[in-house]
C-alpha cells in the first residue's frame, strides 16, 4: 500500500520531477560541453510542460524521447560544425596542405630540411625518389611524426 501510494505522489508531481531531470541534464552538459545532454533538457522541459497541462505519463515519455531524440538528431550536427565542438586544429594539423620553402636539399631516399610558417622542419619527398633543391617551393602533403611528406610545386613559367 505505501508503494502505491509514493508510486501516485511520483506521478501527481512529475512536473516537478521532469524540472529535477531538466536540472541534472542541463548540468551533466555544463560539465561536458558535448552537446548530447542539452537536448535532454529540453526534451525534459517540454515533459514537464505536458505534465502541467494535464497529460498522462505515457504522453509526458513520449514528448520527452520525441523532442530529445529530433534535437539529437537534427541540430546536434549543425552545432557542433559551428561551433566546432570537440574538434581543435593543432600545429601539425594546421601546417598540412601549406607551403614551404627548401632550406636543405632533400634528395632521393634522403631528407632534407623545409621552413614553413618560420619554423624548419626535417622532409622527405612524397615518393622515394623525389628531390627537392635549395630555395624551392614545396607542398607539406602529410607530417609522419616530426617528419614532413611534401612535394615540389612545379615553378611558375616566366614569360
Amino acid at each position: 500500500m505505501m508503494e502505491q501510494n509514493f508510486f501516485t505522489v511520483i506521478v501527481a508531481h512529475m512536473a516537478i520531477v521532469w524540472i529535477v531531470l531538466a536540472i541534472i541534464f542541463a548540468t551533466i552538459e555544463g560539465f561536458t560541453f558535448g552537446l548530447v545532454t542539452i537536448w535532454f533538457t529540453v526534451g525534459a522541459l517540454v515533459a514537464a510542460i505536458v505534465a502541467l497541462i494535464g497529460g498522462n505519463l505515457p504522453a509526458q515519455l513520449i514528448a520527452f524521447f520525441a523532442i530529445s531524440i529530433i534535437l539529437l538528431v537534427f541540430t546536434r550536427p549543425i552545432l557542433v560544425k559551428h561551433l566546432k565542438v570537440g574538434k581543435e586544429k593543432n600545429n601539425i594539423e594546421i601546417i598540412e596542405g601549406k607551403r614551404g620553402l627548401v632550406t636543405e636539399m632533400i634528395a632521393p631516399f634522403k631528407s632534407g630540411l623545409v621552413k614553413v610558417n618560420g619554423i624548419v622542419w626535417t622532409a622527405v619527398g612524397e615518393t622515394p625518389d623525389a628531390a627537392a633543391e635549395v630555395g624551392q617551393e614545396v607542398e607539406v602533403i602529410r607530417v609522419e611524426g616530426v617528419k614532413l611528406i611534401v612535394s615540389p610545386v612545379p615553378a611558375k613559367p616566366t614569360t
